[in-house]
């Protein structure tokens, strides 16, 4: 894709429905980062993505780093509706301001949710929520410990228990897997930027994409 929307703003709203029929295979990913810019008091950037994938189907939901702005405001939200059989591999890396310029999030609005249900009963809901001076609560040994990255991985698939302990193994102490149902591995790893998130969220996704990551991850 162009990017899921190419940079948002605030007041920009955008959604996006994607499906994998009956026994296909579909990846999705973006050919750069997407950037979050500054909004407006009272404004807010919206993102809302609808996944579907059908029996015997893979979908694999692979954007490349979100970037948020400082004052940027961006609510986001994505559902997947899985078959009785289906498999889904979902990642999300976001980046808390652009590090490089040493910008600092002292002031904005962030908030994630993420649905996932299997012929109609839910197997994962996450919310995450930040607002005002995010880098401050960032900070907190408690919270991300002065991380400035962040990624979450979804894997739905019958042989999701096999991939847990190579993802234990692989991970750094800032990073943790658990597996949460019979076919649903769910992972959450901090790193200091996106370089460091990347070293270890690749080989990752190399195991779980079967080595089929896309190019554009790998520059």
């Amino acid at each position: 894709m162009i990017n899921t929307a190419g940079g948002i703003t605030g007041g920009d709203r955008f959604s996006l429905t994607a499906e994998a029929g009956e026994a296909c295979h579909l990846t999705l990913t973006t050919q750069a980062a997407e950037r979050i810019y500054r909004a407006l008091p009272g404004q807010i950037g919206q993102m809302d993505t609808r996944l579907r994938v059908g029996a015997g189907a893979r979908l694999n939901w692979m954007p490349q780093e979100t970037i948020l702005y400082n004052t940027s405001a961006y609510r986001r939200s994505l559902t997947a509706d899985l078959a009785t059989d289906s498999e889904l591999l979902l990642v999300e890396p976001l980046v808390f301001g652009r590090i490089a310029m040493g910008e600092v999030l002292s002031d904005a609005h962030f908030l994630d949710r993420i649905d996932i249900r299997r012929n109609g009963r839910r197997l994962y809901y996450d919310a995450v929520r930040l607002d005002g001076d995010i880098a401050a609560k960032l900070a907190r040994p408690a919270v991300a410990n002065g991380a400035q990255s962040m990624a979450n991985l979804i894997f739905c698939a019958p042989d999701a228990a096999r991939h847990l302990a190579f993802i234990r193994a692989a991970l750094p102490n800032t990073g943790g897997v658990s597996l949460i149902g019979d076919d649903l591995l769910v992972m959450r790893l901090l790193a200091v930027d996106s370089y460091e998130l990347r070293k270890s969220l690749l080989p990752i996704l190399e195991r779980l994409t079967d080595n089929g990551l896309p190019r554009c991850w790998r520059l």
